[in-house]
């Protein structure tokens, strides 16, 4: 083995622990930049859409060097090409691993001259999984009398980078944007979560529920993503909704569970906890069993428990850069705007998520 090889080994040693674990609860991080183009047939007009975030808008898949083609923001530039008659190139700046200050201080910032060209259109960004992630997992780590200050953290860390964000987007993204849009949280390992604590609680001297512990901090998160964007001009895709709550009424309240759960403009924080982690509490499914009807279901999450499932295909984007490439779109027409795939995959359902706020005219 030559010196300069042996190098490049050291090099990506962090890189491949942070996957080996099948998480990223690590402290390691990945770029996974890319950028594809929907080529429609019959026109040359191009608009781009630049979406920012973690390994969720990455299309995260396992792999140090590809990702899903279709991860959720290039489903929703199908939908985009299809409404405006246009071509639309994606261009994803994501970085698997990151926690919210690192998505805002590297990606946001860093790379904001991809949202200052004169053809973006759109402007999308997701973070603070990674956030939680990792106070997840210190939490089930604990042993002796219960901590959650590390959950607090998490939560004040997703609020302050949320906001700055959308803040600094609004400041610097090109002036004719017309869409700005949050994904917020899904709850990843819901079901692997339902289990006891090693650590006790300081009041009872027991142990306690992990995901009863930790629901709420995800809706305190969720809350702030959307209360945010109402205040702040930004559209907020309920990706917690989409993913928990099931396509058909299962309590008999008259609404379906996946518009029940969603967030509602301008309801209290105090509300929308208390709505999610008892009110439908009952509704709320692991979404690697997403019920689309009664009798059907899809798994919307790969089999690391984390991230989203997807198909079409993959791309280069990790340790050897990125892909920039082009194909046509996979469906031209959507009827009743949705593809004959929407709700069957994870980053199908996302980018559909994405899509309801499209505007009609670029």
């Amino acid at each position: 083995m030559n010196t300069r090889f042996r190098t490049a080994v050291r090099r990506m040693m962090p890189v491949l622990a942070l996957l080996a674990v099948g998480s990223e609860a690590a402290a390691s991080t990945l770029n996974q930049n890319a950028s594809w183009t929907i080529d429609r047939s019959g026109t040359t007009t191009k608009y781009r859409v630049v979406s920012y975030g973690d390994s969720i808008f990455a299309g995260y898949n396992g792999s140090t060097t590809s990702a899903a083609k279709y991860a959720g923001p290039v489903v929703q530039s199908e939908y985009l090409s299809a409404l405006w008659n246009a071509d639309i190139e994606q261009v994803r700046r994501t970085k698997s691993g990151a926690v919210a200050s690192d998505v805002y201080n590297n990606k946001i910032v860093a790379e904001a001259s991809y949202m200052q060209s004169s053809t973006t259109r759109v402007v999308a960004f997701e973070m603070c999984g990674n956030d939680g992630l990792q106070a997840r997992t210190a939490f089930k780590n604990q042993t002796g009398t219960c901590d959650t200050s590390g959950l607090d953290t998490a939560v004040n860390n997703c609020k302050t980078y949320v906001a700055k964000a959308m803040d600094y987007i609004n400041a610097n993204a090109y002036a004719g944007t017309k869409l700005k849009v949050i994904s917020n949280l899904h709850y990843p390992g819901y079901a692997a979560d339902n289990v006891q604590s090693s650590c006790k609680s300081a009041s009872t001297g027991t142990t306690v529920n992990i995901q009863n512990t930790l629901l709420p901090y995800i809706a305190k998160m969720n809350w702030a993503m959307c209360d945010f964007a109402r205040q702040k001009g930004f559209a907020c895709a309920d990706t917690f909704a989409q993913y928990m709550g099931a396509d058909y009424d299962s309590n008999g309240d008259g609404q379906i569970d996946s518009d029940a759960l969603r967030y509602v403009a301008g309801e209290s924080e105090a509300s929308y906890v208390n709505r999610i982690t008892t009110t439908l509490r009952s509704t709320i499914r692991d979404a690697n069993t997403h019920f689309v009807s009664a009798g059907t279901s899809y798994d919307y999450i790969q089999s690391d428990d984390t991230h989203p499932t997807y198909t079409g295909g993959t791309i280069t984007a990790g340790l050897f850069g990125g892909s920039t490439g082009s194909g046509a779109p996979r469906y031209t027409s959507f009827t009743d705007g949705k593809s004959p795939i929407w709700n069957q995959y994870g980053h199908e359902r996302l980018g559909w998520g994405l899509s309801v706020f499209d505007p009609s005219a670029p």
